[in-house]
């Protein structure tokens, strides 16, 4: 019987327990560059106690990010900041992971804490620049218009997503999860509602999910096979005509054969249609239906904070890991506090054991 402390291993990296930190943005980066803010962010979760610290959406361009204030890992330069977090979370017991992403039609906007302003950066505004998409549509009213990449520039991309996995390396990051969800880039070419193109990257199911197998397939090549590999996906788009989650358990299974290691379990995002369903837990079901359809590991995410409900999950096998979010922004300990209700041992490290 599993729970959720017992460890997890995939590839060569095992998670001391089966609770990570979902990628987070936390929209406190000067030209990509992660600072002191984040150290202190990352750090405290991973001496709270999780098996797994995922560092929010890291751009894989400088016109990938959401926000100009967002972390990259488009050039060199970004290395050491981020491999001085790796390292600490490395010493404090978890496994250092990172998100590499490309915000497609849904970048150029303002950090979401700076009102009154929000929204996308107005067409004036220094800070702005040319969104890139599948297709020329704007992701809502009031928002730019993206550039359509040609085929070209969607290899160069591709590219991008592979220099970006070498950087991770490079900096210690030894889980790397690849962002093909919520409405950024690669999702929006697999789903029907934002995919208008006719050649080989739009259409068909088989020629929609090709962008993101493609781009996959160029991580794998340059990650180390002894370290996992995972993608976010929006399992649905939660919409009539989009995308749902009968495909996305085909796409998972392609995934696997393209070299990727587990799915990180999310959903929507690619219009503003809110979910059908919201509550605690409410996306576990596809991390199910995929884990045991598509015979690939899953992580399931979204409104989990009971210590019960995540270590359900695990024991009744709907997932392999559990990732939190909000959980952990109100309480960086929650894993700590968690296996002590579920009358586990809690990883407590050596400097707090006295509080123990």
């Amino acid at each position: 019987m599993t729970h959720l402390f017992d460890t997890f291993t995939l590839r060569g990296v095992t998670l001391r327990n089966r609770s990570g930190m979902s990628p987070m943005c936390q929209y406190s980066a000067v030209d990509g560059c992660a600072n002191d803010w984040h150290l202190v962010h990352y750090g405290a979760r991973a001496a709270g106690g999780v098996g797994l610290v995922t560092v929010e959406a890291t751009a894989v361009e400088a016109r990938g990010r959401i926000s100009p204030d967002d972390l990259g890992i488009w050039d060199d330069a970004h290395i050491e900041p981020l491999a001085r977090i790796a390292r600490f979370i490395k010493e404090m017991g978890a496994v250092p992971g990172i998100q590499i992403a490309h915000a497609g039609r849904k970048a150029g906007v303002h950090r979401p804490f700076d009102a009154p302003a929000s929204g996308p950066l107005a067409p004036g505004d220094p800070r702005a620049w040319q969104a890139v998409a599948p297709s020329p549509l704007p992701f809502a009213e009031g928002w730019q218009m993206p550039h359509a990449l040609s085929a070209a520039e969607i290899q160069a991309v591709q590219a991008s997503f592979a220099a970006a996995a070498q950087r991770a390396l490079a900096a210690g990051f030894e889980w790397l999860e690849i962002h093909a969800a919520h409405g950024y880039l690669l999702h929006s070419f697999y789903s029907p509602l934002s995919n208008q193109r006719t050649d080989d990257y739009g259409g068909s199911f088989d020629n929609r999910v090709r962008c993101l197998l493609e781009t996959a397939g160029r991580v794998r090549q340059v990650w180390p096979e002894r370290l996992p590999l995972a993608a976010r996906l929006s399992c649905t788009d939660w919409a009539e005509g989009g995308w749902t989650g009968e495909d996305s358990v085909v796409l998972a299974a392609r995934l696997k054969e393209a070299g990727v290691d587990l799915i990180d379990c999310s959903s929507g995002g690619n219009i503003l249609t809110p979910p059908s369903a919201l509550g605690p837990g409410y996306q576990a079901p596809f991390a199910e239906a995929i884990r045991r359809q598509a015979g690939i590991a899953t992580a399931a995410v979204g409104l989990i904070s009971a210590p019960e409900q995540a270590d359900e999950l695990v024991f009744n096998g709907r997932a392999d890991i559990v990732l939190l979010g909000r959980a952990l922004l109100r309480d960086p300990s929650w894993p700590l506090h968690a296996a002590q209700a579920l009358k586990q041992r809690p990883p407590v490290p050596g400097q707090y054991l006295r509080a123990y």
